[in-house]
């Protein structure tokens, strides 16, 4: 007997908390969910906020006790059987990097997006083991989306 695997679904809700330089820089919702849904593994409820410098420096201050903004942070609020949590993406950090190590700018949001997305599942890459793990699943997953490997 053949059985399939129900697709996973997602409730998502995109806020954007920027200016109108950075909502001009910023992924659009329904690449933000095709991108989030890539990753997923089950059902999910998630929140993605897009914020400038002066939150996403605060945020991983109180949070992380990190006195910076970074590029994308992982707040998981539920992993039973229907996960729940947030991602925030610093819109002007991602638009650096991307520029920084030359990759398209919406490669890169797919790749924080996906990299987010697999935290909220558990993945980490503190340890060398976990890296390579996450690493190669996200490259595969990107992949899937026709992007190019994000760590060549």
């Amino acid at each position: 007997m053949d059985t399939e695997t129900a697709p996973s679904r997602l409730a998502l809700s995109v806020q954007r908390a920027i200016g109108a330089e950075n909502r001009a820089r910023s992924p659009a919702s329904a690449l933000v969910r095709r991108w989030a849904l890539a990753a997923l593994r089950g059902d999910a409820e998630v929140t993605v906020r897009l914020v400038g410098e002066a939150e996403g420096r605060r945020l991983n201050r109180d949070y992380r006790g990190k006195d910076y903004a970074t590029n994308v942070l992982t707040f998981v609020y539920d992993e039973g059987e229907r996960l729940a949590g947030d991602l925030v993406l610093c819109v002007p950090v991602v638009a650096r990097e991307a520029a920084e190590q030359g990759k398209p700018l919406e490669a890169h949001f797919a790749h924080l997006i996906v990299h987010g997305m697999l935290h909220l599942q558990g993945f980490d890459h503190e340890a060398s083991d976990e890296a390579e793990e996450m690493e190669a699943l996200e490259t595969r997953v990107l992949a899937t989306l026709g992007y190019p490997d994000p760590y060549a």
